[in-house]
């Protein structure tokens, strides 16, 4: 126990340190969003994450949004656990052939107006997948998509300015 205590106390700080303006540029990024979210959707953005066969780097991506930093939920972005409940879906992974049905079903299952953001470089063209036996193709094969996170996993930033510009293109 002693010599775990004095590891714990020996090891410097490991964690990276915050850009300057950083916390700005998110709050003005997550502000834009849900003012555009509002104009379309009559109220705050409700988002459905969709694993259609990823890794899942994306997926921590995503679930960092609600992390203390980012915290989307004091901009009144929610993540709801319905896609009926949902005005946004955010899809990670190439589509699996096990998932292309659930995946359409879960498409049609979210009211009207949505939007679809692929997130990743294997939602866009199936990365690292490509030519699988498993994989049926890109997010885009499946689903008519609004807009493209690249990055493998895309840092949250991206993710955000991806759904913001999902959100511009239907104004």
């Amino acid at each position: 126990m002693a010599s775990l205590f004095e590891y714990i106390l020996e090891t410097p700080v490991v964690t990276e340190a915050l850009k300057a303006g950083d916390d700005a540029q998110i709050e003005v990024l997550a502000r834009q969003i849900d003012d555009r979210a509002r104009k379309r959707f009559g109220r705050s953005l409700h988002i459905r994450e969709v694993d259609a066969g990823s890794c899942n780097g994306c997926e921590l991506e995503i679930g960092a949004l609600n992390n203390p930093y980012y915290d989307l939920e004091r901009f009144g972005m929610h993540f709801v656990a319905s896609p009926r409940h949902a005005d946004c879906l955010l899809v990670t992974g190439p589509v699996a052939r096990n998932m292309a049905d659930p995946l359409k079903r879960t498409y049609d299952a979210t009211p009207a107006p949505k939007i679809v953001v692929a997130i990743g470089d294997c939602a866009h063209d199936c990365g690292v997948f490509a030519g699988g036996y498993g994989v049926v193709g890109p997010v885009s094969a499946i689903l008519p998509v609004d807009a493209v996170v690249r990055g493998c996993p895309p840092v949250p930033r991206e993710i955000l300015l991806g759904i913001l510009a999902a959100l511009a293109k239907h104004p």
